[in-house]
């Protein structure tokens, strides 16, 4: 009865989700559509009528990939979970492996490689004839794959010990290895943020101490302005994959290391790059940060400590079209793994405005504390300059924008910045 229950409820979320989804993506590409023949009036002298109709055009191919990647997600999930999927590739792989921790990290790692197999077309698409298409697309088929094989491989050297940590505390450390997990999730994201600007980023781009002098100087007189302490300034060879441009920090405490797309140092004059690293900055001083990681680690713990009452409940795997006295010993931790996985986003999507509020409520805050630092108008140029440059649509539908995006719309956003350079 209860596992009924939560297979119709689980049903009846998937169509709720598809239904908001394709809603909300309808009404975002008719408003794109609608405002396609006319750049906004406070843009108008900034950026010509193509680049705007460019990235009209460019925001509604990205809506409607995102809708095929969305029908065929979730066919893949209902396949895995309702129609018996987990359960076929369980028996199968229990079959060559018997009981065990082997059994379990090879239901993990199979897995992994089935759903990168599905994704794989859909990426290649993404890049070279979505991104391609519009004249972002920098990389070469060979890169494609060397990026593809060397993440694998990163994925199974991080991925398989710590899944073996957690498997075997999810089977023998009692009813609170919820809480042992938590702890080592936690210290796990954290050596995360130390090894990342080090060791694993430069495996995928090259990164090089800023040579510009009069640059260097400039940004190295608004880190003494604000109080940040960093480990250097870098240049990042991002041209190599894309035209898109950016800037951020990365690492954690002492590791703190700046780096700069070398398509944004290409395109932007220095006073609008020290506009545009204040902002970032802002992030780190206005505690940003810490409050997200903060964040990130409570609502892990409470995730965790439902799957440690869900991993008890037939009715969680049966459910989900696994049946759970099929498992090896009746218990089996790297099912509760993936079924938890697989279900959690169909009942969490609802929430996704509220991240997004405390996103853009954080950009405000940022973008002002560029403008007690730098010259507000000067982000505003950089910006309007970056939105030219990675097709960013002006004009996005208003409920969209508040249900997805992190940051707020493009005229909301300088309208805040314009009065605070006129204050």
């Amino acid at each position: 009865m209860y596992s009924l229950a939560f297979s119709i409820l689980f049903v009846s979320f998937i169509i709720l989700t598809l239904l908001v989804r394709f809603w909300l993506a309808s009404r975002h590409i008719r408003h794109v559509l609608a405002h396609r023949g006319a750049v906004p009036a406070e843009f108008a002298e900034k950026i010509p009528l193509s680049a705007h109709q460019k990235a009209a055009d460019y925001t509604i191919a990205r809506t409607k990939y995102g809708l095929l990647t969305l029908l065929v997600n979730t066919l893949v999930l209902i396949g895995f979970t309702l129609l018996g999927g987990l359960q076929w590739l369980s028996v199968q792989i229990y079959a060559v492996t018997g009981p065990g921790m082997t059994y379990q990290l090879a239901l993990l790692a199979a897995f992994a490689l089935i759903s990168g197999i599905i994704d794989l077309p859909f990426d290649y698409y993404k890049q070279f004839r979505l991104e391609q298409g519009f004249g972002f697309n920098k990389m070469s088929k060979g890169l494609f794959f060397a990026d593809m094989l060397k993440g694998a491989l990163l994925g199974a050297a991080i991925g398989l010990p710590l899944a073996w940590v957690v498997l075997t505390l999810m089977d023998k450390a009692g009813d609170l290895w919820w809480l042992y997990t938590w702890l080592v999730w936690s210290g796990f994201q954290l050596l995360m943020m130390v090894l990342y600007p080090t060791v694993i980023a430069p495996l995928f781009n090259k990164f090089t101490p800023l040579e510009d002098q009069s640059l260097k100087a400039r940004i190295e007189g608004l880190m003494q302005r604000v109080g940040f302490a960093s480990k250097g300034l870098f240049v990042m060879d991002g041209s190599k994959r894309s035209a898109h441009g950016n800037a951020y920090f990365s690492g954690f405490g002492a590791n703190k290391r700046i780096v700069f797309f070398d398509t944004l140092l290409a395109r932007l004059q220095p006073h609008e790059i020290e506009a545009v690293l204040a902002h970032e900055l802002g992030h780190f001083k206005l505690k940003h940060i810490i409050k997200r990681i903060a964040m990130m680690f409570a609502i892990s713990l409470g995730f965790l400590a439902l799957l440690g009452y869900l991993k008890t409940q037939p009715w969680f795997y049966d459910g989900l079209g696994v049946n759970p006295l099929t498992l090896p010993g009746q218990s089996n931790a790297a099912m509760a793994l993936l079924l938890f996985m697989l279900a959690l986003p169909v009942f969490t999507f609802l929430f996704n405005p509220l991240t997004s509020i405390g996103s853009r409520k954080h950009e405000f805050e940022a973008d002002a504390f560029a403008a007690r630092h730098t010259d507000a108008r000067d982000l505003v140029s950089a910006l309007v300059k970056m939105y030219e440059d990675n097709a960013a649509t002006l004009t996005p539908d208003p409920l969209h924008s508040a249900f997805y995006d992190s940051h707020p719309p493009a005229s909301v956003r300088i309208r805040h910045l314009n009065l605070a350079a006129a204050s």
